[in-house]
């Protein structure tokens, strides 16, 4: 994060709500490959937070499940008014945040959420708004898109927003807990979905213009992927969970079939196989996979900017093993654990402007942040 940002964390004070920010207080140190590693609270006190993200002026945006959007800026935190109605039950709820490369033109925020829909269901949906000058609500806020048809029960909405290079917008959607819809290119559930901007169909989308099938399907096949971003060549990844071992972090693909329920590294939760093994004829392969499970959530490619030994490395949050994963780019396998006690159900994972990263701890209600000890 640039100096600006920087100098308004230093002298933050407490303020508004639950929520404060600390003087970028040290928490600590955790041993690394790359050395020592500074963790510094930025702030703490939220309840339930999923994502966060950069805003050009240094400030940040931060969800909370239950459903507020947090600015944080100018040493203070406040509130975002205009923000949807949520489902926010089970896994549902505010989740994801995206600050697209256009803000400065245009101040659009895009929100992922669970979307409450008719007949007592839920299914993850995708909205924009405009964040206002003064950064205290989203004006014009809209549903651009929403998963049909939505289903009952709270698990699996994925909810992981990327903007591609070419500006088209990709979306992650669990399968909702109806393992068998993610082979059904009829519904969303178990898909990445691919948008233009606005929320409509590109033309050139795999499946627009087959009869039967979704038009904004980009692949499927997908259990929960709860993780997503670019590498340096602009191709998308995702990680996503396994049932009982099995987690899974892909490389996707235009049109491609990553085969839940038929194919999975791990097991149902009862101990009986999953489909028909872990390989099937059309159905793609995972880069990698843990078993047993860590409950990935949240996935950072890094560019090397402060530790350029990690160039291309994946850091991937733990919700089960309260660590960071760090998968070696260049055959991605696990190099390596970090964890200390504020890795605590890690939520989210960024690299800041600055190349610093920074993660949400879900258990902490906190937002850490991580620089080179020396």
């Amino acid at each position: 994060m640039h100096g600006r940002s920087l100098t308004i964390l230093r002298s933050a004070v407490l303020i508004w709500s639950t929520v404060w920010l600390p003087l970028l207080a040290d928490a600590g140190t955790m041993d690394s490959s790359a050395g020592p590693i500074r963790i510094e609270t930025v702030a703490k006190g939220f309840d339930t937070p999923w994502s966060l993200a950069f805003l050009p002026d240094g400030g940040i945006l931060v969800t909370e499940r239950g459903g507020r959007l947090v600015h944080l800026a100018d040493g203070t935190a406040a509130t975002v008014r205009g923000t949807p109605k949520v489902y926010a039950q089970g896994q549902g709820g505010l989740l994801d945040v995206m600050v697209p490369r256009d803000f400065p033109e245009t101040r659009h925020v895009y929100l992922s959420f669970a979307l409450p829909q008719p007949g007592g269901g839920a299914g993850t949906a995708l909205g924009l708004g405009r964040l206002s000058d003064d950064g205290a609500a989203l004006e014009g806020f809209r549903v651009i898109f929403q998963m049909s048809p939505g289903s009952s029960g709270g698990r699996h909405f994925g909810s992981r927003i990327v903007e591609a290079p070419d500006g088209h917008i990709f979306l992650t959607m669990g399968e909702r807990g109806e393992a068998e819809a993610a082979q059904d290119l009829s519904r969303h559930n178990g898909s990445i979905v691919r948008l233009n901007p606005d929320g409509t169909v590109p033309a050139d989308n795999p499946f627009a213009g087959r009869s039967g099938a979704a038009p904004e399907i980009w692949s499927y096949g997908h259990r929960n992927p709860q993780g997503a971003a670019l590498d340096a060549r602009g191709n998308l990844w995702a990680v996503e969970h396994g049932a009982m071992g099995g987690d899974e972090v892909n490389r996707i693909r235009k049109g491609a079939n990553y085969g839940w329920p038929v194919i999975a590294y791990g097991r149902h939760y009862s101990g009986g196989r999953i489909g028909v093994g872990t390989a099937k004829p059309g159905m793609e392969q995972p880069a990698h996979y843990w078993d047993p499970s860590i409950a990935p959530s949240g996935l950072m490619i890094y560019s090397g900017r402060l530790w350029p030994e990690w160039r291309g490395d994946f850091f991937v949050g733990s919700l089960k093993f309260d660590l960071i994963s760090r998968l070696d780019g260049a055959d991605l396998h696990e190099a390596e654990r970090l964890s200390s006690s504020e890795t605590a159900r890690v939520r989210d994972i960024r690299e800041a402007p600055d190349g610093t990263i920074w993660f949400i701890s879900e258990d902490d209600g906190a937002i850490y942040r991580l620089s080179p000890a020396d």
